[in-house]
Order: C-alpha cells, then sequence, then structure tokens
C-alpha cells in the first residue's frame, strides 16, 4: 500500500485531537454567549408584543454582535437561517398637490411630499420586493368623508357612489387581501407607524397568519 505521506502522522494524532478540543472550546463559547444574550435581550423584550417579532429582534442583535464583516438587512437575515425570503409586501401613502377642488379626493390634508398641509390627493400603495427585483403591484385612491358623503361631489369626478368610506390602513389591508387571493408568494407586510400602530390591521394580519 506504499508509505503514507509525510506529516500523516501530525495531521493524524496531533491537528485533529487540536481541531476537536478548539470546536469543543467554541461550543462552549457560542452556548456561553448566547445564554449572556439571552439575559440581556430579556431586559428589553417586553415592548416586542408578538412572539415572531420578538424572536427577530433577538436574532437581529445577534447578528448586530456577530462576526459579520458587513452588516446589512440581508447579510443579518442570512446570519439569522434567512436565507430565502421569497418576497416582501411594503404598504405606503403618497401625496399629489393639485390646484381646485374637482379631483376625485382632493382637500386639504398632510402629505409627507410636500411634509405639510396642502390641496392635495392622496394614494396609498402596495409594492413587492424579491430577491430579483422590486414593483408597484396594487393603489387605491384614499376618499376623505367628505367626499363619501357627498353623492353629488361623487358623480361629478364619476366616481361610484356607493364607495365607501375607507381609512388608509383599510385601503392597504383591501390590497392585502387581493395579493393573497393572487397567490403572490411573500413572507412579510412591512408599513411605517401609522400602518404598524393600527390594531385592526395587526389583528387582521395575525388572524391570516401573515408576519
Amino acid at each position: 500500500m506504499g508509505r503514507p505521506p509525510l506529516g500523516w502522522f501530525r495531521c493524524e494524532w496531533t491537528e485533529l485531537p487540536r481541531v476537536a478540543a478548539l470546536a469543543r472550546v467554541d461550543d462552549i463559547e457560542v452556548s456561553r454567549l448566547a445564554g449572556g444574550l439571552d439575559d440581556a435581550f430579556a431586559l428589553v423584550a417586553g415592548p416586542f408584543f408578538r412572539q415572531e417579532v420578538r424572536a427577530r429582534a433577538r436574532a437581529c442583535v445577534a447578528g448586530m454582535l456577530s462576526g459579520l464583516e458587513g452588516k446589512t438587512g440581508w447579510s443579518l437575515a442570512e446570519h439569522a437561517g434567512e436565507d430565502c425570503p421569497d418576497g416582501v409586501l411594503i404598504g405606503d401613502d403618497t401625496g399629489f398637490e393639485k390646484k381646485g377642488a374637482c379631483s376625485a379626493g382632493v382637500q386639504r390634508q398632510y402629505t409627507g411630499m410636500a411634509g405639510k398641509i396642502t390641496n392635495c390627493q392622496l394614494g396609498v400603495f402596495l409594492a413587492y420586493a424579491g430577491p430579483k427585483g422590486r414593483a408597484l403591484i396594487d393603489r387605491e385612491l384614499y376618499l376623505p368623508r367628505s367626499w363619501t358623503c357627498d353623492d353629488g361631489r361623487l358623480a361629478a369626478a364619476k366616481v361610484p357612489d356607493d364607495t365607501p368610506f375607507r381609512t388608509k390602513p383599510q385601503l392597504l389591508q383591501l390590497m392585502i387581501e387581493r395579493a393573497v387571493t393572487a397567490g403572490t408568494p411573500f413572507r412579510w407586510v412591512t408599513a411605517d407607524e401609522a400602518y404598524g400602530d393600527n390594531g385592526p390591521l395587526r389583528a387582521f394580519l395575525e388572524e391570516q397568519g401573515l408576519a
């Protein structure tokens, strides 16, 4: 069978036990650090009411304290074992400044586009973001009560007179329902605090099992 390569004995009898010993040390260190992280995170876990949000917040902290060279949203997700996120639904609203009072839904209201209360229309939009790109997939025009309670105004703007008043979170929920019905593959719904603080919208997402 011939002689083994020079250094085989060193590798077999010296290096491997050393590697195994170092691995055991690493395991002990990881376990110790994980325990310390659990204790530390327990001090701030209270504000994260939902279990999955609490678990992901802990995973985010663990990633931030890890040895990752580049800490981005994607690298932290991969570190947490979520390396195939399918897609994310993103909800947000924006305004369109207008003159006059004839455009559907127009009135004086706040829009972040102008950073002030101004005469404008507001639209709620649903975007889709995934590993291969992103796109707008749905939209709804926000109609204030000053419009939905005025049949003559609705008719003049060619808006169906049976259009109900819906808040912006309700419009976002309507679009999420359509995305679910269409079989859009996604794992998350995200939006700013105007939507995240909305109890009925959160309750809907929980009932649907949507993160």
